[in-house]
């Protein structure tokens, strides 16, 4: 039992097809404020937990 399915290309074939294209400045600051914006969130959250659920040892 044979499938006439058409084979799909493979990712690793079409990714080397594909030509480089630079970020766009635009692109990279959205990054940029997207990492900052997570890791700021995630120190105060952390302290905040710290603040509000003290640990006694």
């Amino acid at each position: 039992m044979e499938d006439n399915k058409p084979q799909q290309p493979q990712l690793s074939e079409e990714m080397k097809k594909m030509e480089y294209e630079p970020l766009l400045p635009v692109e990279l600051s959205l990054i940029r404020w997207s990492l900052g914006i997570g890791v700021g969130s995630l120190i105060f959250l952390y302290f905040l937990a710290h603040w509000l659920f003290p640990t006694g040892h």
